[in-house]
């Protein structure tokens, strides 16, 4: 998910989606601690993404402040 398709989202949409991705996070993170992750890599991804959100969010915020 690009920077774009995130501006795009209302405010409720970002947070249900912040928190689907947050949650599949800590289900890979726990793999991956175990040791039976399938595709390591989509835990970079998500990491990214759920900081994309929070910078826009936070972007967002000092415009109104």
């Amino acid at each position: 998910m690009n920077a774009d398709e995130i501006r795009k989202l209302t405010p409720e949409q970002r947070k249900e989606k912040l928190n689907e991705l947050r949650l599949e996070l800590s289900k890979l993170q726990m793999q991956a601690h175990v040791g039976t992750v399938d595709n390591p890599g989509k835990i970079k991804v998500l990491r990214k993404t759920i900081a994309r959100i929070l910078t826009i969010e936070n972007e967002e915020k000092r415009k109104k402040g």
